[in-house]
């Protein structure tokens, strides 16, 4: 497959003697547990414990690279200085703009490439996908055929998928796809992560969409009987990806009801790589 470039990505360079306790104490990403050419999404969280920045984080010499959406760069910049305060830190934008990612035979020809040059996703890993990401451009491939492939594997993205300031971790499966930490102690939000874990309340899923004929557009609601069961993210022609409560979608597809998106039939699946399964009943989400 070609490598794409991804023009609207920007990058942050965290560095200084203290840049992993700070970024330890503060994002959702055991970055003590981070590999040396691993890449893990993150987050920094709102004391809600709701996603206030999203990114991809990874190793580069002896500080942090962090990918995030263009329009967000700048504000995780702001926010992350907030924090600072007097520790041994350095935030700088990175001199390299757009991220190229990278899989099949390209990501094979990459194998062993490490800091700037480039890291292993570990959302696509979980799917059973080798995907580098390297900082700048490294080639030419249509961005639809990078999209075409996160959405066949469940993998969001803020903005097209969710709302910043509208969703939980869980969400978006960040308990599943390394994203999220429930051992490495306190960081912003996590009191209300760590609950929502324990008490098994996430309801809203990230499932894969799927019709006999193209989906209507991003932000259409999905339903069953009438009533709403989640919204539509990004599509692919007949592929999609939404975020739903599981609950309702589950009851529904038990009873037999139909689930429509818009007035387009739709099948709803869970990502295989998360293990989740759609409970049958309100009890069975429950238990």
């Amino acid at each position: 497959m070609p490598a794409v470039f991804l023009k609207d990505r920007s990058l942050l360079f965290v560095s200084g003697a203290e840049a992993q306790s700070f970024l330890q104490n503060l994002i959702t990403t055991d970055i003590a547990a981070l590999g040396a050419d691993e890449a893990r999404p993150g987050a920094l969280l709102t004391p809600q414990g709701k996603i206030l920045f999203d990114f991809v984080i990874w190793r580069d010499g002896e500080g942090y690279m962090i990918e995030t959406d263009a329009g967000q760069r700048d504000g995780l910049l702001k926010r992350l200085t907030m924090y600072k305060l007097r520790a041994a830190v350095t935030l700088a934008p990175s001199t390299e703009e757009g991220v190229t990612v990278s899989w099949g035979e390209d990501a094979d020809g990459s194998q062993g490439v490490r800091g700037s040059q480039g890291a292993r996703d570990s959302r696509f890993a979980k799917a059973g996908i080798t995907l580098i990401r390297r900082p700048g451009k490294h080639g030419d491939g249509k961005e639809a055929l990078y999209d075409a492939l996160r959405i066949s594997h469940g993998i969001v993205t803020s903005g097209s998928d969710f709302a910043l300031q509208d969703a939980f971790p869980h969400d978006v499966l960040m308990d599943f796809n390394g994203g999220l930490s429930f051992r490495k102690g306190c960081y912003v939000g996590q009191e209300v992560v760590s609950r929502m874990q324990h008490r098994g309340t996430a309801r809203r899923r990230v499932v894969t969409v799927s019709a006999a004929t193209d989906l209507p557009g991003t932000g259409t609601e999905i339903t069953a009987a009438g009533k709403p069961v989640g919204t539509l993210g990004s599509v692919d022609g007949g592929n999609g990806l939404a975020i739903v409560r599981i609950d309702r979608a589950g009851a529904a597809m038990a009873a037999g009801t139909p689930l429509l998106a818009g007035n387009t039939p739709v099948y709803l699946v869970l990502p295989a790589w998360s293990g989740l399964v759609f409970p049958a009943s309100a009890d069975e989400a429950s238990a």
